[in-house]
């Protein structure tokens, strides 16, 4: 584990740290530490950095409730530029996006899939409720539609891997995966939450492991 002292702020005593969300591992903005906002980051396990422009610290969240609660930590090669794994509480940017990196340059054909990325789509389909969608055609079904379909998918998993059908399994998980997700999106629940339930589980199960070692 490095030290503070082990890391190379350059000449103005600064060192640029990008800042990630450690869920979706976006990148969500770049900013700069000094020393002592290092350190307040590392005691509070929250983002504080040092503002170039108004030359004076800031606590990310500070003034706008948008916390980034500090997963990790971790120093290029060189030791002169940090990366900062971070749970936020709200949108990075000031102008309210999700990231400070908003403005393409040049855009890839196609976006990478994420749970993510079906989430904002399945999101979209509830507010927008294009005509000729599926998606749209559960969420103006409502609740009890869904719950339906979840039911019948999660038979069709079932009957899948009872017959050792792999490929069969497969497709059959990701429509009940999908089919959850709408389920989640109906009810208000994001992503975020889910991950945050299996963390708390994971937790757990590290300190019965440690305890059983203990004992």
């Amino acid at each position: 584990m490095l030290n503070i002292e082990e890391l190379k702020f350059d000449e103005k005593g600064l060192i640029p740290a990008i800042v990630v969300d450690g869920d979706t591992k976006k990148v969500l903005t770049l900013a700069y530490m000094n020393k002592e906002s290092l350190k307040i980051t590392l005691e509070k396990k929250l983002t504080c950095f040092y503002s170039r422009s108004r030359q004076q610290l800031w606590l990310k969240g500070e003034t706008s409730g948008n916390y980034q609660h500090v997963l990790s930590i971790t120093a290029d090669c060189d030791k002169d530029a940090l990366v900062v794994e971070v749970k936020k509480d709200g949108p990075a940017c000031h102008t309210g996006e999700d990231s400070c990196f908003f403005n393409p340059v040049v855009e890839r054909e196609e976006a990478p899939f994420s749970l993510h990325s079906l989430e904002k789509m399945l999101q979209g389909r509830k507010k927008d409720k294009p005509a000729g969608s599926y998606t749209t055609y559960l969420f103006e079904k409502g609740l009890d539609k869904i719950l339906k379909k979840i039911g019948e998918e999660s038979t069709e998993v079932i009957i899948a891997a009872k017959a050792e059908d792999r490929k069969e399994t497969v497709y059959e998980i990701a429509d009940l995966t999908y089919h959850v997700l709408v389920l989640m999106v109906e009810a208000g629940i994001p992503l975020e939450e889910i991950y945050a339930e299996l963390a708390s589980r994971h937790v757990i199960d590290k300190k019965v492991k440690q305890e059983k070692m203990t004992n």
